[in-house]
């Protein structure tokens, strides 16, 4: 799947877990029990990622399919009944070394004794083994699949998985492109992508069995495309589009300075989407124009490290971008981490959870531990004091929620004020996403108690419809055009704008040009996207009349079907 448009050539580099340096730790005796149960843990663990792979092998056409398959199995294999688990295993009850340290070992006398067989067969035997190995110690230390400080300039990423906490790292100094075997078009990973504006293919299952380190690739995040070593005739055709990018470059850059106003002169507000620690997304929205910040993700904040940030630390990153936009408004929403955004820092609190999508995460998580959101408001606010802000409270469900964080937000400014703290003289507006069906249906209560809806898109689709939109095996059901799903934006933004208060729309879909017709005629007068995707939205916005935009809406809020719904929203000339 194409998630991340662009076309970028570089050297491909693929993390091996497998050949770190891991640290070799003599444990006491009454540990030894516990470290042999923490291995068991990363085999099943091991188990599950290869269970995973080898259900989507089965899509594939055959004989691919089935030379994946046989490879996954016998990796499985590796992983139930092999020397490397018994070897592993026996050393640590053995030698009283951590697991890490045995898998090292024991990998380096299965390799001496392949050396002194002279056969081709098992020589391809042993890097299966290796591969087991680099996927158990991967799994026994968290190992970040990313090690971007020692890339090359352009190199281009290829792993089977990358998190988002990892594609957040992502320095688009270095790493030009990357592609995964895993992940789903609608996932925090393609989002990040997005942002970054560096091309991405993520779910390609066969990608690690065909390339090799330092070979040229070139990933096509619009086609969904990965090249391997291309030829000179591919190169000359993707030059022509490289020039035929940069002459459309050119035309949307004078949309720049021009306003976001429709041919009958309808103002639509375009806002951009922020992670908290990426100042060059900062850049890129400042430069095309943005109105303002729709949506901060202070999540990032607390993911790529071990201990949560400070009070500090988090006033400092959302100053900066307050200061930044230079009294345009900023929209930060409060943690949420949960589903596919997974923070170290916040493990303990987080617990395991059956179903991440559905368990503690976000405004649950911070209101069961009210001194988390009590240091996060205290930061936001300190922010605030630098320019206009707005707080939103993501994933809420019901009025009582949207309650106990004003009453915490009031009693926590109150408390600034007296110590003097530098904050603003009056709070700023409380605002929550529209994310859960039930939130929507229940839109025009949520309205009563709320300064402003922002409708997040990417998990109102995946909630409506029961769609994990980070498994690449039903990514093809994520559809934000099902009916179900546009006719909860509809009843969302009439209940908003009944009660008086401002929508807008962050998900995916804003920054979409497709769908810029549909939203406008639904009412929606502010969105907010990626900073790569401003200039295009613009661009919509100004060929466009609101009038024409409304009757295209009531036509396709009549249509049942979504494919027609799609082929409507393609053909569209407004």
């Amino acid at each position: 799947m194409g998630v991340s448009p662009g076309f970028a050539l570089g050297p491909a580099w693929m993390p091996d877990a497998a050949s770190l340096p891991v640290p070799e730790i003599n444990l006491p005796p009454e540990a030894i029990g516990a470290e042999v149960d923490r291995f068991e843990r990363a085999v099943e663990a091991s188990r599950q990622q290869l269970e995973k792979l080898k259900l989507k092998s089965a899509t594939l056409p055959a004989p691919a399919g089935q030379e994946v398959g046989f490879l996954v199995d016998a990796h499985l294999g590796m992983l139930s009944r092999s020397r490397l688990l018994r070897g592993v295993s026996g050393r640590i009850q053995r030698e009283g070394i951590n697991a890490e340290a045995a898998i090292r070992h024991e990998l380096q006398a299965i390799s001496e004794a392949f050396a002194m067989m002279d056969d081709a067969y098992l020589a391809a035997r042993f890097d299966d083994i290796r591969i087991v190995a680099g996927r158990l110690t991967r799994n026994l230390t968290n190992f970040p699949t990313l090690s971007i400080n020692s890339l090359p300039p352009g190199t281009v990423v290829l792993a089977e998985e990358l998190s988002p906490a990892e594609a957040a790292n992502i320095d688009p100094g270095r790493i030009v492109a990357f592609a995964t075997v895993l992940g789903g078009a609608e996932s925090h990973t393609a989002i990040v992508a997005r942002a970054l504006g560096i091309p991405a293919v993520l779910g390609c299952i066969e990608l690690l069995h065909h390339v090799m380190p330092g070979d040229q690739v070139l990933v096509d995040g619009s086609a969904g495309t990965i090249t391997i070593n291309p030829s000179a005739e591919t190169l000359a055709l993707i030059e022509a589009r490289r020039v035929l990018a940069a002459r459309e470059h050119r035309e949307l850059v004078r949309l720049r300075n021009m306003p976001s106003v429709t041919r009958d002169g309808v103002e639509i507000t375009l806002e951009a989407n922020l992670n908290s620690e990426q100042p060059r997304e900062l850049a890129l929205a400042i430069d095309d124009g943005a109105s303002g910040v729709g949506l901060v993700r202070t999540e990032f904040l607390f993911m790529n490290r071990e201990q949560q940030p400070t009070e500090d630390e988090q006033a400092d990153a959302l100053s900066a971008i307050v200061k930044g936009m230079a009294g345009r408004p900023v929209t930060i929403r409060t943690l949420d981490i949960g589903g596919d955004k997974i923070a170290d820092s916040l493990k303990l609190l987080v617990g395991e959870a059956v179903n991440p999508a559905l368990g503690l995460r976000a405004i649950r998580l911070t209101l069961k531990h009210p001194a988390l959101l009590e240091t996060h408001f205290r930061a936001i606010l300190r922010a605030g004091f630098y320019g206009p802000i707005r707080i939103m409270l993501p994933m809420i469900s019901n009025r009582q929620e949207i309650l106990e964080a004003r009453t915490l937000l009031a009693r926590v400014h109150a408390d600034m004020l007296t110590e003097g703290a530098s904050v603003a003289a009056t709070l700023p507006p409380l605002g929550i996403m529209i994310e859960v069906p039930g939130a929507a249906l229940a839109a025009d209560a949520l309205a009563a108690v709320s300064d402003f809806f922002s409708i997040g898109t990417n998990d109102l689709t995946q909630y409506t419809l029961a769609i994990d939109r980070c498994d690449e095996q039903v990514a093809h059901l994520y559809n934000p055009l099902h009916p179900a799903v546009l006719r909860l934006i509809q009843f969302s933004t009439e209940a908003a704008r009944h009660s008086g208060i401002p929508v807008s729309v962050c998900g995916e879909v804003a920054g979409d040009p497709r769908f810029t017709p549909l939203l406008v005629g639904l009412g929606i007068r502010s969105l907010s996207m990626a900073p790569a995707s401003l200039l295009r939205v613009k661009q919509r916005v100004r060929r466009m009349t609101l009038g024409a935009a409304q009757s295209f809406a009531a036509a396709v809020m009549r249509e049942p079907d979504e494919r027609h719904i799609a082929a409507m929203l393609d053909q569209s000339q407004i």
